[in-house]
Order: C-alpha cells, then sequence, then structure tokens
C-alpha cells in the first residue's frame, strides 16, 4: 500500500544529536581535529568592553568565515543563509538548531573593525601554523611561492593616478598606501595606476590577454 506524509499535526519539538548527522569524513570534521581556537577569547579581550550587553561570539564568527573560505561561499549574506540551513555548518560553528545565525552585517562591522585591530584573522593562521610545525608539516628548510594569476574583480577604468584629484580616496587605497609607507625594509614606491575596488590587484600580461 503506498504511503502519504498526512500527519495532522507537527511536531512541537524534535530530539537529535547534530554530532550524530554529520558524516565521519565530511571534510569540516577534519579541519575541526586541528583547529585550536581556546586562546582566541583572551586574544580579543581588550578589544570589548568590559560592560554592556554581551556580543556575539567571535569564535562562532571565525568559524563561520573559515566555511566560506573553505567552501567558496563569497559573500557573507549567503553564508549566514547556508549556515542556517546545513546542520553540518551548525555542528561546525557549535551552533545548535535552536540559536540563531548572526547577521551578515556584524561580519562586515567586525571584519573592518576589531578584527583587523585585533589581527584576529592573522592570530587564527599563525595558530593553524604552529599546529603544521608541531605535526612535523612544516619544516622551515624552504618555501615556495605560488605565481598563479587570478583574475582580480576589479574595473580597469575605476583607477586612480599619481597626478589625480582624487581628495585621499577610499579607506581600501589609503589602508594600501600607509602599508607601503609603512615598509622599513623595502622603500616601495606605489604604482602608478591603482584601482579604486582592489588596490593590490596589477596590470600583467598573461595568455588571452
Amino acid at each position: 500500500m503506498m504511503g502519504r506524509n498526512d500527519k495532522p499535526q507537527k511536531p512541537l519539538f524534535y530530539a537529535f544529536n547534530l554530532d550524530e548527522l554529520v558524516p565521519q569524513d565530511h571534510l569540516l570534521r577534519h579541519i575541526d581535529r586541528f583547529l585550536g581556537l581556546s586562546d582566541l577569547h583572551e586574544h580579543l579581550a581588550p578589544f570589548y568592553s568590559h560592560t554592556g550587553r554581551p556580543s556575539i561570539d567571535p569564535e562562532l564568527m571565525i568559524r563561520m568565515l573559515i566555511i566560506g573560505y573553505c567552501l567558496g561561499i563569497r559573500y557573507e549574506r549567503q553564508l549566514c543563509e547556508e549556515v542556517k540551513l546545513n546542520l553540518a555548518y551548525r555542528w561546525f560553528c557549535r551552533l545548535g538548531i535552536e540559536y540563531s545565525v548572526p547577521d551578515h552585517s556584524t561580519f562586515s562591522k567586525d571584519r573592518h573593525g576589531r578584527f583587523r585591530e585585533a589581527e584576529a584573522l592573522r592570530f587564527v593562521f599563525e595558530k593553524v601554523l604552529q599546529s603544521c610545525i608541531d605535526a612535523g608539516l612544516v619544516g622551515g628548510e624552504g618555501f615556495a611561492v605560488d605565481a598563479s594569476l587570478v583574475r582580480a574583480d576589479a574595473n580597469r577604468f575605476r583607477h586612480h593616478e599619481d597626478d589625480d584629484d582624487w581628495g585621499g580616496g577610499g579607506p581600501a587605497i589609503r589602508d594600501y598606501l600607509d602599508g607601503l609607507e609603512a615598509e622599513e625594509e623595502v622603500q616601495t614606491r606605489p604604482p602608478k595606476k591603482i584601482s579604486k575596488t582592489d588596490p593590490q590587484a596589477r596590470w600583467t600580461a598573461a595568455l588571452g590577454g
């Protein structure tokens, strides 16, 4: 006899374990096994107020960003939607099914605010690198540079030139130029043309134009 899903009323409560629903060979399980963020709260503590309402857990936001970077989710609005719907993402973020996902605007504020001031992403990178060194994956005897060409998401007609009256440019250009001025060992002159969208993008000759 053919069955039908015609239950008269939806259940009010669901009981399940997120850990049991995530496959053992899932990519996020492998990442979580070696990802240590126990010192992140202590590192960011000076950049939070001691009074007021508790903020969104910075470890949650870092874990969400790692999902975006590793799984190719480029936009923060889409990332929040994916974490909201995907149980494996919720498991990796330590975010129970009953908890809401942070608003996408929170990422922009923190990435350009306290995360940048505290160099939070550099802190996470160095922790991961130290884990690789401890595991014997990095010996420090040599290094390789990836010379791949990546097409920049920048309009070639929107750029700043040396003789433009541009009034200081946007925050991205100002940060880039300030970084060049802060270099002590290598004196680097800013290029003649700087993209207003991606200041670190460069013109280059490549196959196909």
